[in-house]
């Protein structure tokens, strides 16, 4: 075992690579030198997506199920189901072109758990990044344009291209999301951050039935990169809409009509609602917008719900509509089906795993079952890779700023120097050790050292390693003085001790509430009573949004692309923002919802990340590398262990499992697995 401990550590040391973005090209940054047992690692690859469409296949096959379906009378023929030839999204695949057939078992642990889904079928995104994560390519739309003084962003849809039931997709579906959805007050109260340059909204026009443009006010030069990240208004109905908004940019508009009260009457889809166990007519609009709920949802996803999340057994089929075809003209995806088995919680996911159960499967396997996952390997008949992330911290302590509810809790959270000291009241190195068996790297919430956004390696230790002494003194200087015969500090107020609560969610990637255990051990020493409080995640985002929650536990992965996923780093998507909701709805309604921060660095944070996306790519990286420097300074959120694999950077591959990467990107921008293109995975 000392020598298996040795490999592990050997391997998540020594082969970190990096990725940046720099004026829109793709630059991949040597790893170091490989070490010892980094075959755990290995390169970075993937397919190649074809952009050329003079080498676009003419002829067309298709799966055998939906050749018998042709045959029947019951599909279209396959060209007439796939866009014009020239229109067609064509994916070479990383080894070899594939066979069809087969049933992708996964595990996923329960309703909360989209994401899982999300991942595989996020194609539908507007445009997306290539495998390296660091190349935005076309995805739904087949090209794009930005205007010469960068007010206009232009994307150019596939003419043929069809809704998972036959009807034709076109941009009337983005002017029914625009006009019916997104400037429904009622669905959707908050406007999108991403969708406004200076706190002016964009618009949205249809140029042509298959040409859509977004104009703003001002430049914004980096829209194009928020069509292809992991945001509200670049996602497609499988990357965030459903059950955090309602976003997605497109909807189909001959389905969800039914349930807008402007098609029909309030009194119609207000009883439609009722009659199906629903509160409002937004809230079973909410429901049925969901493609993971929803099986009749018609989708422009590879796979399409037919057992929807919220049953012990979710599952999905191919679309056979799907617009993508590989080099040789067969439609994708390969895999007929994907079951997600329901697991109770992460150990019995993992323990499923090592049996070999699974034939893919990066989220929720433990970094801390390594040694068993690699025991049981050959047994299991499955591969053991590992895809380190970027992200400074994969357990963070978000501070809940926007907190009220106690007064004397409130006061102390907004305290710098208080926060400062819980920071340094922890020991880093003991939680890598015991939960990411020392292959993390402890530090605080700045990304890698060598991304493009970094601040500087010393921000990544400010605040961030162990300090007693130091932290006592600060809770001395805040007012904190007395303590109780256990040694706690005692509330200032007269209340009796000061108990702060910590909510950690369950079931996820690493291990929050037993690390939350930990640091109260840890917090004892400097005199803070920690009450750790797990919750189902749900219900612990729904607490978010009621400034319920003094601090929660969650990652901040994404956030080493601050401009693309910026929620675990400042609290400004109204649709999930950890530090602060209340703050992150008054940032995205300019004022007129939430609650304007009183902290003036949080302010001059948002202002900083505003003034970005309409500027040069050297005032952006330098707006990035400050707003680091702020995040870091002010501690709106403690970091502890990250850098590593943990947060779905481990994986089991089926040895029958065909294209599939040694390494594939592990980063939310890139919604992994999705850049590696799941649609061209097979059964060998």
């Amino acid at each position: 075992m000392k020598l298996m401990r040795a490999v592990i550590v050997l391997a998540g040391l020594g082969v970190l690579g990096t990725l940046a973005i720099q004026s829109g090209e793709a630059v991949a940054q040597a790893a170091a030198p490989p070490k010892i047992g980094s075959s755990l690692i290995g390169k970075l690859e993937g397919p190649t997506i074809v952009l050329d469409a003079k080498t676009f296949p003419k002829a067309f096959k298709e799966a055998p199920q939906l050749a018998a379906q042709v045959k029947a009378g019951k599909l279209p023929a396959v060209a007439k189901r796939l866009p014009e030839p020239s229109q067609l999204f064509v994916v070479k695949p990383l080894h070899e072109i594939g066979k069809y057939g087969g049933n992708w078992r996964r595990a996923f642990t329960g309703p909360a758990d989209h994401e899982n889904g999300n991942r595989i079928n996020s194609i539908d995104k507007i445009l997306t990044f290539d495998y390296t994560g660091t190349k935005i390519i076309p995805a739904l739309a087949r090209d794009w344009k930005v205007s010469p003084d960068g007010k206009t962003t232009t994307i150019y849809l596939r003419k043929g291209a069809r809704w998972s039931d036959g009807t034709p997709f076109t941009a009337n579906d983005f002017m029914f999301w625009y006009n019916e959805i997104y400037l429904n007050k009622n669905i959707v109260p908050t406007p999108f951050f991403e969708f406004q340059i200076n706190g002016k909204d964009g618009v949205m026009k249809k140029i042509d039935d298959f040409t859509v443009a977004f104009e703003f006010p001002e430049p914004y030069s980096y829209f194009v990169a928020q069509l292809a990240g992991s945001t509200s208004i670049g996602a497609g109905l499988a990357t965030r809409g459903g059950f955090q908004n309602f976003g997605g940019a497109y909807a189909p508009a001959h389905y969800l009509k039914q349930f807008l009260p402007k098609f029909s009457s309030e009194e119609a889809v207000t009883k439609k609602a009722k009659d199906l166990g629903f509160d409002s007519w937004v809230s079973l609009l909410k429901n049925r917008y969901s493609w993971a709920l929803n099986n009749e949802l018609p989708v422009m996803t590879p796979w399409k719900t037919v057992s929807p999340i919220n049953t012990p057994t979710w599952s999905m089929e191919r679309n056979p509509y799907f617009w993508a075809v590989d080099t040789a003209g067969n439609q994708l995806p390969y895999i007929d089906r994907i079951t997600m088995t329901l697991a109770e919680n992460t150990e019995v996911a993992n323990l499923r795993a090592i049996a070999g159960e699974y034939d893919i499967q990066e989220r929720h396997m433990g970094l801390a079952k390594l040694p068993v996952f690699l025991e049981n390997a050959k047994k299991g008949n499955y591969t053991v890779r590992l895809d380190p992330a970027l992200n400074g911290s994969d357990a963070t302590i978000h501070i809940g700023n926007a907190f009220e509810a106690d007064p004397e809790i409130a006061k102390f959270l907004k305290n710098k120097d208080f926060r400062h000291a819980l920071s340094l009241g922890i020991d880093r190195d003991q939680l890598n050790e015991a939960f990411w068996l020392g292959v993390g790297t402890p530090g605080s919430v700045a990304p890698a050292p060598d991304t493009l956004y970094s601040p500087g390696a010393e921000w990544n230790k400010k605040y961030a390693t162990l300090d007693v002494k130091q932290a006592n003194e600060l809770l001395d200087k805040v007012g904190l003085t007395k303590k109780d015969g256990d040694g706690f500090r005692l509330r200032t107020d007269g209340k009796g001790r000061l108990r702060i609560e910590l909510v950690t969610i369950g079931g996820q990637f690493v291990p929050f509430t037993a690390i939350g255990e930990m640091i109260k051990q840890q917090w004892r020493k400097i005199g803070i009573d920690l009450d750790v409080k797990e919750l189902e995640r749900n219900l612990a985002f729904t607490r978010n949004g009621t400034s319920e929650n003094q601090m929660l536990t969650w990652a901040n992965d994404g956030s080493e692309m601050i401009y693309l996923f910026p929620r675990h780093a400042l609290p400004v998507d109204a649709a999930e923002a950890h530090m602060g909701q209340a703050y992150a709805r008054w940032y995205a309604s300019r004022g007129t919802t939430g609650k304007k921060p009183d902290d003036p660095e949080m302010l001059r944070a948002f202002d900083l990340f505003r003034n970005a996306f309409g500027a040069s790519e050297e005032e952006r990286v330098n707006n990035g590398k400050e707003l680091w420097k702020i995040i870091v300074e002010q501690m709106w959120s403690i970091g502890t262990v990250g850098q590593s694999p943990a947060v779905m950077g481990v994986r089991i591959v089926k040895n029958n499992m065909g294209n599939v990467p040694e390494r594939q990107v592990n980063a939310q921008h890139a919604r992994t697995p999705h850049s590696s293109m799941p649609i061209s995975f097979y059964f060998k």
